[in-house]
């Protein structure tokens, strides 16, 4: 090739550049270094250099093409073998977020994404107004953040249904919160939520089921904390385990709201802000913009429309936890 560039001034043609790309690529996947592969191809240029060449300029443009093709194709071979392992670490991330496949293999394929199930596990997520794909400026700035600081010590980020996860060992609850507090402050009001840790394979799904239950009360709920823990939320999921039961009880209990002059909405608004506020009436009324007799007569006027008083312990809890139903439930939005 290098003789006819020297008497010709002929390149490479398209079949030859097309066997030196596969030469580099076959390189790449068996392990070959491309400084070892550009090395060799220089050693054997030189060997087989025309003597006496006169067209040097030639014989070099040749050369040049040649090594070009080399490259391309060992760089072919290593996108190819980075596109086969981010779908095999996908695989991996659906198998394991939804408790799929067996738990011997999981644990198998887990170590090589520095997983050990021998530890529990906890996963954080984190929501911001917009959905994250992965490689978004957003995802790649909290993983940055987060490997900075604590390194890849068996963590596993990634992204998932438009939203950032988190897999960390349960005992490092702080790579877990800083994550949190990276993702909260990347996304400008985003929020986060940090599933229970849990042992084995199935208890990341189990975390991660967690942090998104956590999300949907806090929506639900109109909780403005950025960082939430389902440890703390656990009551939430208790009260609506039995939906139908909490359905009943919301329907009994502030049912009768729908026959007020303008609808529930005002009396579900007031009874939110007064049990937010520790049934301080000043300060609910403050929240809700109006006077502290203001507030009182709504409160009144639930007691008359329901026969439950706010103000009377005795009647407090039924309606709290209704009112927290009915957010859950969207109720009356939803009202069946």
């Amino acid at each position: 090739m290098l003789a006819r560039a020297a008497a010709t001034g002929q390149e490479p043609d398209a079949a030859e550049v097309e066997r030196l790309r596969s030469f580099g690529e076959q390189a790449a996947v068996s392990g070959t270094t491309l400084r070892a592969l550009v090395v060799h191809h220089l050693t054997r240029t030189r060997a087989a250099w025309p003597a006496g060449a006169t067209g040097a300029d030639r014989v070099l443009a040749a050369v040049q093409l040649t090594v070009e093709a080399l490259c391309e194709g060992y760089e072919r071979a290593q996108q190819l073998a980075v596109r086969e392992q981010e779908a095999a670490r996908r695989e991996f991330i659906d198998d394991l977020l939804y408790g799929r496949g067996e738990p011997v293999f999981l644990a198998e394929r887990a170590e090589q994404f520095g997983l050990r199930f021998s530890h529990a596990h906890a996963v954080a997520v984190a929501e911001g107004p917009a959905p994250y794909a992965e490689g978004d400026p957003v995802p790649r700035r909290v993983e940055s953040a987060v490997n900075g600081r604590f390194g890849e010590r068996s963590i596993l980020l990634t992204t998932k249904d438009g939203r950032l996860v988190c897999i960390a060992p349960g005992d490092q609850q702080d790579v877990l919160t800083y994550f949190a507090k990276q993702a909260y402050a990347a996304t400008d009001g985003g929020r986060a939520a940090i599933g229970r840790p849990h042992p084995g394979a199935g208890g990341v799904g189990h975390s991660y089921q967690e942090a998104l239950q956590a999300l949907d009360v806090a929506s639900r709920l109109g909780l403005e904390d950025p960082v939430l823990y389902a440890a703390g939320l656990l009551v939430y999921p208790v009260l609506t385990r039995d939906r139908q039961a909490m359905a009943d009880l919301v329907r009994t209990t502030l049912g009768p709201l729908l026959k007020a002059r303008g609808g529930p909405e005002h009396h579900l608004a007031t009874l939110t802000a007064y049990f937010d506020a520790g049934c301080v009436t000043t300060q609910a009324a403050r929240h809700l913009s109006l006077s502290v007799r203001a507030l009182t007569y709504r409160l009144e006027r639930i007691h008359q429309l329901t026969g439950s008083d706010p103000t009377d312990p005795r009647h407090r809890y039924t309606l709290q936890t209704a009112v927290i139903g009915a957010r859950i439930l969207d109720w009356p939005a939803r009202a069946s």
